[in-house]
């Protein structure tokens, strides 16, 4: 799994963001801090990085995703 270029994949998905990322065989976990997610609830939110990940989904690229999904404001000042 090429992290560097999933990273590429979200940056470009949204308009300012943090990511974290690690993954462990064909299992992706990601942090994202962005206020794009604001105002949407938690199935929304994953809609938005399902549909950015959708081709290395269903190349079998990505197995599973686990994600949090938080506005700046919900990550604290730390993460702003």
């Amino acid at each position: 799994m090429d992290l560097n270029a999933i990273e590429s994949c979200l940056l470009a998905g949204f308009s300012e963001c943090t990511i974290d990322m690690d993954a462990e065989g064909n299992k992706l976990f990601v942090r994202i801090v962005s206020d794009d997610f604001e105002g949407l609830n938690r199935v929304k939110r994953q809609q938005k990085i399902y549909g950015l990940l959708n081709d290395r989904i269903q190349s079998g690229e990505i197995h599973a995703v686990t994600m949090v999904t938080q506005t700046t404001e919900e990550a604290g000042p730390a993460n702003g």
